[in-house]
């Protein structure tokens, strides 16, 4: 049964800041209250928390906004608060926090404690609620944000309805007729399709697709957001984003951890599902869709699921030639020793999972026909790094080989997603001096040196996007089922026998030679960040 805590009183809130009387006013969220399910856990304290402070301290939160932690350990309001205040002085972008600024954040803040499985705790939630709304003025706002695994979605999801928590303004059939909710769900959103369609039917059973946020930190990212600028904004790239004068774009999500102690769901998981699923499809489709209408959520997840759709599903006799799965052995990560993946706890002693994964994917489409997309993401890597790293045609006359200088790279555009965000481009030029020598140089651009602000976390980017209903970076249900249709031949080829050996290599290493391989056939090779 939920026990209720005792209110907090109201804040005088933040005084408004005159530096922000030009901006974007209507990014600022308005009254609401938002209720963490899973809020003692690692990603309240290390993402969560900081990024709802950072986004009060930028002036984006209202003074009636609330958090409510939702969770089935016994802790206090204060209790819950001090551990909100530890994860923003280990892992904010600004830290420590300022004590105006947090004296104004905590008085907002709140404990629940109840059982998810408990329908009598989500009651006792709808009470508090509706008490926070005549209190604090948050208007019949809530946002729901499931911190928990995804098999818990359906069962607190199920008690939101019951407990008449679910539906928005007129739809209610308890507490206030007004406001809206909306909820965010963590990936992974299913194991396979069938799974997906399973959790999405489940869903919407008691919400509407409006109302679900399916939270991808990765399209929070500043670059991922800024491929729409620099694609439709530029009239210097647009015109050469073709089959014509690309030659291949390669899409790397690189990671130099483990498994971090994760080793009994990762095991059941793997790389391809983990990351390909979500991230690397997600950059594909961003990176390869066609303009948008308008800049509405509807119109960019329209043209992110024309390109899902135009990816060629690879047939069983083809994923033995098209990908390759590996599995880090023991090795040197950043000066450090890491074991084999197997050595790791909770990991079985003969597993078969990978944690790296190369292929070669299709966009049968008039503008990408004939240009490979090869993605990859692996543990375990020599760095931390997502890029995605276009290479142009090389140029078409043997010009400068009559004047004896061998054949000049084909340029490169590398867009950085992480950790240093920014967008390389590089060509040949002539090296000073007499007789014609030609180099590759860089021109790099970086966000960090070339704006006097610090890029906000992901997550502040798309807590604050779905506190204002704007969707537009997070995933739709279509595009998740479709997703899943284009890898499940993949995942089915594997576990028959005959997608292809699973490859070993060394922590510390790019991945296993046949991940080499699969680009040398075509005459590529792939980029080292």
């Amino acid at each position: 049964m939920a026990t209720t805590a005792s209110p907090a009183a109201a804040p005088a809130g933040p005084a408004p800041n005159p530096l922000r009387a030009g901006l974007r006013l209507e990014r600022i969220a308005e009254p609401c209250t938002m209720v963490i399910c899973g809020a003692t856990g690692d990603l309240t304290e290390r993402k969560l928390g900081p990024a709802l402070y950072n986004t009060l301290l930028g002036g984006f939160l209202p003074p009636e906004f609330t958090v409510v932690g939702f969770a089935r350990r016994d802790l206090t309001d204060e209790a819950f608060r001090a551990h909100l205040l530890d994860g923003i002085n280990k892992y904010s972008r600004n830290r420590p926090a300022k004590p105006s600024i947090w004296e104004s954040f905590a008085a907002g803040i709140e404990y629940h404690r109840g059982d998810f499985d408990d329908a009598a705790a989500f009651t006792e939630l709808a009470k508090r609620l509706d008490r926070i709304d005549r209190d604090r003025g948050t208007a019949g706002n809530r946002l729901f944000y499931l911190a928990v695994p995804p098999s818990l979605y359906p069962e607190i999801i199920g008690n939101l309805e019951r407990a008449g928590l679910a539906a928005s303004g007129e739809k209610r059939t308890t507490g206030p007729k007004h406001g809206w909710t909306r909820v965010i769900v963590e990936k992974p959103f299913g194991y396979d399709l069938a799974s997906a369609q399973a959790l999405n039917h489940e869903i919407a059973a008691a919400l509407d697709e409006e109302q679900v946020f399916r939270i991808d930190h990765y399209l929070g990212k500043e670059t991922v957001q800024n491929l729409s600028v620099f694609r439709f904004g530029n009239g210097l790239f647009e015109p050469i984003w073709n089959r014509r004068y690309i030659d291949s774009v390669q899409i790397t999500v690189a990671e130099t951890v483990g498994v971090e102690g994760r080793g009994e769901f990762y095991d059941g998981t793997g790389a391809l599902r983990d990351i390909i699923q979500n991230h690397g499809l997600q950059l594909l489709a961003m990176f390869a869709m066609e303009p948008p209408v308008d800049l509405s959520a509807e119109d960019l997840r329209d043209e992110k699921l024309k390109v899902l759709r135009a990816v060629k599903p690879m047939p069983p006799e083809d994923v033995a030639r098209n990908t390759v799965r590996g599995q880090y052995v023991n090795g040197w990560v950043e000066g450090e020793r890491m074991p084999a993946y197997r050595d790791e706890p909770e990991v079985a002693p003969d597993s078969e999972t990978e944690t790296y994964v190369a292929l070669k994917l299709a966009i049968e489409s008039w503008r990408w026909a004939g240009v490979p997309f090869y993605i990859r993401t692996g543990k375990a890597m020599p760095s931390r790094v997502t890029e995605i790293a276009v290479q142009f045609r090389r140029a078409p006359l043997a010009l400068f080989s009559r004047a004896g200088v061998p054949q000049i790279d084909p340029n490169v555009l590398a867009i950085r997603v992480q950790p240093d965000e920014g967008i390389l481009l590089r060509f040949g030029a002539k090296v000073p001096g007499q007789g014609l020598n030609i180099r590759t140089v860089n021109m790099d651009f970086r966000y960090g040196s070339s704006f006097a602000v610090d890029s906000p976390d992901a997550y502040e980017t798309l807590l604050l996007d779905a506190m204002v209903g704007d969707a537009s970076l997070f995933t739709r249900n279509d595009e998740v089922e479709r997703a899943w249709a284009i890898l499940d031949p993949i995942l089915d080829t594997w576990s028959s026998g005959e997608g292809g050996p699973l490859h070993f290599y060394g922590a510390g290493t790019w991945g296993p030679p046949a991940a080499d391989e699969l680009l040398e056939r075509d005459g590529r090779a792939w980029r080292r960040p």
